[in-house]
């Protein structure tokens, strides 16, 4: 459908439609540049407040991807008209609050009606043209590091089959609550090649856009994913979400993704669970790597190796 229409554009878009990134990057001057996304979606947790809070983060998240410094937001959404007003107002304002926690200001926005409630926000964000952190910049022998564990969409499946543990939502929620913000500062001062975050595509599907922007192979331990409580055990069990299988379809058909024979199923599907407000995902070289793990672990910043990138292409599983 994209191919199919003819955009405006400008010298100064240094970011659009053609590069396929996180977020557009639009370059005011030789040292700055305003980075924009829009992100929204139906709830993903019952408690309304905590929904709008993680549709926030989530839409946050793409501008720390990209090295940005968000700063202003609109928040976008569609509700029904039985809707209470009151679970209306506590949407929105757990998107205000997650966006003030980030140093944001949300300042209006747009609603329509619709049958089903969606909710988000279109960020703007700021970025010296010269440090920010694509998907293409990785190189082989970089290290790879994820900041967030995996499992969300298993586990909030699970809870929509009436087949989870509230315990796990718990933990799939605290993750998905808590901002890419720190990470991504951490990461700028010790230097990355690349970077994106992990959301409805799920780690390999991010990745393997990492890897082709890049023109590198990447090498991705199992056995070294993070993972949410119950993520396993769901995946075990064959309750996944459906846009698992559209992931994985998309990069197994063309055979784009080598597993060893003793990778098991459930892990396999965990690799194209779709995340909300998942981890941001770093390439970078192995001595930046190191420092980044030692400054994440004196802040209590959780962050985890899980792969390296590799000469060639496709991802291959270990």
């Amino acid at each position: 459908m994209l191919a199919t229409l003819r955009l405006p554009t400008s010298p100064s878009l240094l970011i659009g439609l053609e590069a396929s990134d996180d977020a557009a990057v639009y370059k005011l001057d030789e040292r700055s540049a305003l980075v924009q996304t829009v992100d929204f979606f139906p709830p993903i947790v019952d408690d309304a407040y905590a929904y709008g809070a993680i549709a926030a983060a989530n839409a946050l998240s793409d501008v720390y991807a990209m090295g940005g410094r968000p700063i202003l937001a609109l928040a976008i959404a569609a509700f029904p008209d039985t809707l209470d007003l009151a679970v209306m107002a506590a949407i929105m304002q757990g998107g205000a609050d997650k966006a003030a926690e980030a140093g944001v200001v949300v300042a209006g926005g747009h609603t329509v009606t619709d049958r089903e409630p969606k909710y988000g926000l279109c960020v703007t964000g700021l970025v010296d043209p010269a440090h920010v952190t694509t998907k293409g910049g990785a190189r082989p022998g970089d290290v790879l590091l994820l900041t967030k564990p995996l499992g969300t969409g298993l586990i909030t499946t699970a809870i929509k089959w009436d087949e989870g543990d509230e315990a796990h939502l718990e933990a799939a929620t605290a993750s998905m609550l808590r901002l890419n913000r720190r990470a991504a500062e951490l990461a700028a001062k010790v230097g990355v090649h690349a970077a994106t975050d992990i959301t409805g595509f799920g780690l390999l599907g991010h990745a393997a856009e990492v890897a082709r922007h890049s023109r590198v192979g990447l090498r991705v331990e199992a056995a070294a994913l993070p993972l949410l409580p119950g993520a396993e055990d769901y995946a075990r069990r064959g309750i996944a979400p459906g846009g698992l299988g559209r992931n994985r379809e998309h990069l197994e058909g063309p055979g784009y993704v080598r597993y060893a024979a003793h990778i098991e199923e459930a892990r396999r599907l965990i690799l194209y669970d779709p995340q909300t407000s998942g981890g941001l995902l770093f390439a970078l070289p192995p001595a930046a790597a190191a420092e980044l793990l030692r400054r994440c672990a004196a802040e209590g910043e959780p962050c985890w190796p899980i792969g390296e990138a590799t000469a060639g292409e496709g991802i291959e599983v270990i």
